[in-house]
């Protein structure tokens, strides 16, 4: 299974955790149902900054040629970040969930393919909130913040440096931490009083 097919292998098996967290309450789950522009740039730094903040721990402590593709993810979500010009708040379940997984191979999967693959569905529900907001500053410059969170060159690249054997570890951790994403999406509606699963 080279890099491609693990991140396939991943989107086959997240598909239904992935459409639900992009669904319109994904955003009632990042802002605690504060539907409002501040709570959703809040919440669009609080991913970003945490999510730099690990891949930077990470490419410290990695002692690999994965370790490049770490750092540069991590400047790339810093710099979004930046963009977004928000203060972060408390991190979520996904970022919590970040924050203990070890291992090149595990952090490669949960960070650099689960990740993106997170960021794109989150980011279509926050283009859609400022489409409907009719602020098409903020939209426009989340259609490139989507575009760019939810590139997978550094997933590929690092892929690429590891064995199969550890692909496949990859892979698992993604899908992992797309589930972590999913349940913590899932327990906030709930709480709320609210089904993470859509209406048929």
């Amino acid at each position: 299974m080279d890099a491609e097919a693990t991140i396939d292998a991943v989107r086959d098996q997240t598909e239904t955790e992935r459409d639900r967290l992009g669904s319109d309450k994904v955003l009632i789950a990042a802002t605690d149902a504060t539907l409002e522009s501040e709570a959703v740039l809040t919440a669009a730094a609080t991913r970003e900054s945490g999510i730099a903040d690990i891949f930077g721990r990470w490419a410290a402590e990695t002692d690999s040629d994965v370790a490049t593709q770490f750092e540069a993810a991590a400047e790339a979500a810093m710099e979004r970040a930046n963009r977004i010009d928000a203060d972060a708040g408390d991190p979520d379940g996904f970022i919590d969930h970040q924050k203990t997984v070890t291992g090149t191979a595990r952090r490669v999967g949960a960070g650099l393919v689960a990740a993106p693959l997170v960021a794109d569905r989150f980011y279509l529900q926050v283009v859609s909130f400022f489409i409907n907001e009719a602020d098409e500053r903020q939209a426009d410059a989340f259609r490139e913040i989507r575009e760019e969170a939810s590139a997978l060159d550094h997933g590929v690249t690092a892929l690429e440096h590891l064995s199969e054997a550890e692909r496949e570890t990859a892979a698992v951790a993604a899908t992992d931490a797309i589930g972590a994403a999913y349940d913590d999406y899932a327990e906030t509606l709930e709480a709320m009083g609210l089904d993470p699963k859509p209406i048929c």
